[in-house]
């Protein structure tokens, strides 16, 4: 069970985070791939090669889900499947050149967009805190609450 002050703080979390990705989402191009697209190729990206059953499970998607984009990031040389050195008869999606080019401009737009935002909004310590707040917030999304065990000793 959870203390009301922590509750209260994982609301505004969700709530801050979820208008702000949509906000986000509407910077994007309109030229641009889908969220589904994007999302698979910073997976590829951050993460490496893999099997599109593991991209689904990580987009939380049902495999035949992906079909359709998967084609279409290969068509546009975005992502190129290999072979899979440990298991031949599987093969593992890879992001491209182009792909991490294609990548690169829909943050760097969506980066600039937050940065003026931020600039006109918030003072230098807010942005800090923010800076902070992204990399918190970037290992609370690689958590897994089902099986994470609590092992750092140092938290107060």
């Amino acid at each position: 069970m959870h203390d009301d002050g922590l509750l209260t703080a994982a609301t505004a979390l969700r709530q801050g985070t979820t208008r702000l990705a949509r906000r986000l989402r509407i910077e994007r191009p309109e030229s641009a791939q889908t969220s589904l697209g994007m999302g698979i190729l910073a997976h590829l990206n951050r993460r490496g090669p893999t099997t599109p059953g593991a991209l689904a499970t990580a987009e939380r998607v049902q495999p035949q889900s992906l079909t359709r984009t998967l084609a279409s990031l290969e068509r546009q040389f975005l992502a190129v499947r290999q072979p899979d050195d440990r298991d031949g008869r599987r093969s593992l999606l890879a992001i491209t050149d182009a792909g991490r080019q294609a990548l690169a401009r829909d943050m760097a737009r969506r980066d600039a967009w937050l940065a003026r935002a931020m600039a006109l909004r918030l003072t230098r310590a807010e942005q800090e805190l923010l800076r902070i707040a992204g990399e918190l917030m970037d290992r609370l999304a690689d958590t897994d609450t089902d099986t994470d065990t609590d092992t750092d000793t140092d938290k107060p």
